[in-house]
This record gives C-alpha cells, sequence and structure tokens, in this order.
C-alpha cells in the first residue's frame, strides 16, 4: 500500500497573501454591516418619523459628509450628518425612558402645528411639557381624536414608535363612552357585532353600562386594535348621540387614577415589552 503523502501547509507568505486578498473585501463587509440607512438614523435621532425623514431626502436637504444624498444613502459612526445645513446627531442609550404614558384632556391638542405655535393662536400641546433628554420630537401612537382624550402613548423615538403602532392592532384596549340617554338592547346587540362603516368588523369583546348622570350614561367598551375615531362610529351607527370617548387602557398600560389631566409618566422597561409583545427584549430606548 503506498504511503499518503500529507499535503504540505502554505508558506507564511502564501497564507498572508491570502489573508491580504480577504481583508479588504472582510473590512468592506463588516463597514457595510455598521452602517444604518439614513432614515432610520434620523428616526433614531427623534427628528421624524422613517417616512417622514425620507421625504426630506428625496427633497435633498439631507448631506454626508458634505455631500448631497439620495434615497437609499447608509451612515456610519463619525459621518458628517446636516440637515439643511445644521448637525444631525443620532443620540446614544442613556437610560431615560423614551415613551410615555399620558392624560390628555379632551380638546386639548397633542402638539400645536408649528404655524400655529409660532403665532401663538394655539396651547403648544401636551407634548411641549414632555422631558427633552428624551428626543426632539415626540411621536403620538394611536391618538385619540382631539375631541376625545385620555390614554396617550407617545414616543421620542421614532423607530419605537413605528414599532408600537404595528402593535397597537393586536392590543385590547378599554375605552369609556359617554351618549346621552340610554342605549336600548338592539343598540348593544349592534355594538357588540363591531361593524364599521366601511364594512370592516372590530373584535369587540364587551359593552356593559357604567353609570352616568342626568340624561348623560356612561359604558365602558372593550375591543382588540380599536381607536377612538372607529368606537365613536360604532356608537354613532346604532343611533347613540356620542358626547365623549375616553381611552382609559392600552394593552398592559392603564390611566391610573393617579395620572391628573395633563400630566404624563414614563413607560417602564416591561410595559414597553409587554406592548411589544417580547417579554425581555430590548424596546429601542
Amino acid at each position: 500500500m503506498g504511503a499518503v503523502r500529507a499535503r504540505a501547509p502554505r508558506s507564511g507568505g502564501a497564507a498572508r497573501r491570502g489573508d491580504a486578498r480577504r481583508g479588504p473585501r472582510a473590512a468592506a463587509v463588516a463597514s457595510e454591516a455598521a452602517a444604518e440607512r439614513l432614515q432610520k438614523y434620523l428616526a433614531r435621532a427623534g427628528l421624524a418619523s422613517r417616512r417622514e425623514a425620507e421625504a426630506w431626502i428625496r427633497a435633498g436637504r439631507l448631506t454626508v459628509n458634505g455631500a448631497v444624498v439620495a434615497l437609499g444613502a447608509r451612515v456610519r459612526a463619525g459621518d458628517d450628518v446636516r440637515l439643511d445645513g445644521r448637525s444631525v446627531r443620532a443620540r446614544a442609550p442613556s437610560g431615560a425612558a423614551c415613551a410615555y404614558a399620558c392624560h390628555r384632556s379632551p380638546g386639548e391638542p397633542l402638539a400645536a402645528p408649528a404655524a400655529a405655535a409660532v403665532a401663538g393662536a394655539e396651547p403648544a400641546g401636551l407634548i411641549a411639557r414632555l422631558p427633552r433628554r428624551a428626543g426632539r420630537r415626540f411621536i403620538a401612537v394611536s391618538p385619540m381624536p382631539r375631541v376625545d382624550g385620555g390614554l396617550e402613548l407617545v414616543a421620542g423615538d421614532g423607530a419605537l414608535a413605528a414599532r408600537l403602532q404595528r402593535a397597537v392592532h393586536a392590543l385590547d384596549s378599554i375605552f369609556g363612552v359617554r351618549v346621552r340617554g340610554e342605549l336600548s338592547a338592539a343598540q348593544l346587540a349592534g355594538i357588540l357585532e363591531g361593524r364599521l362603516d366601511s364594512g370592516a368588523h372590530l373584535a369587540v369583546a364587551a359593552c356593559s353600562a357604567a353609570g352616568g348622570e342626568g340624561a348623560n350614561r356612561w359604558y365602558t367598551l372593550s375591543a382588540r386594535g380599536a381607536s377612538g375615531k372607529e368606537v365613536r362610529q360604532l356608537f354613532e351607527r346604532q343611533g347613540a348621540l356620542v358626547s365623549r370617548v375616553l381611552r382609559t387602557q392600552l394593552g398592559p398600560v392603564r390611566l391610573e387614577r393617579t395620572l391628573a389631566r395633563g400630566r404624563f409618566r414614563a413607560l417602564t422597561q416591561e410595559e414597553l415589552d409587554a406592548l411589544l409583545g417580547v417579554a425581555g427584549a430590548e424596546a429601542g430606548c
């Protein structure tokens, strides 16, 4: 039987030449992996949602290292990113909360339009009182109509706000609805059916009387993925005269009696994890 000749290892020079050939490519792959899309970078900086950031990029308002960039551009640590000539920096995580539960009074704006705020024609809104350390631009998650109120969620991070907005559709919410007079059994049955003007159906779990004074009556509605606008529409389709809709719970987050109107509190990490449906996961703060 012939001897098996072992293959001699490549010389050190050959190995080094192979590593050198692979080096630039490996470095480029690593650099690309470390980069992130510009719209995500701007959302993480709390300046805008990704959709708004994309509009800014298309309008030529963003530069990276002095050059105007197009949609799809990526940025890396150390790049000089500017919006309309002003430097933009995505903040590193600081441990500060970046999402808040707010108790908004009916009619109070979450945030006044910029033009109105500058002119002093309208109150600055509840968001103006939130800590600036958590972001320079807060984004409302499934906001209630201005005429209504109750529990509002806002995030100072665009990426987190987008994740929370997607999660809302799978969350159970509770609303208090004030109507004129008592609802009939037929009206309650229609509300429980959950049909909207569009033909879509809300997943209504319960609707029950909750007291009232004078001619006004309160009802408590529990539904999955419902917005304040849809809840109002649900009652009005049954001929109810709705004067107020207040959200009192969104998923695991409740509007406690201790949280006065116009006040806010930071969401805990446990609440964020539950809202996103990922126990123990980082929520982007």
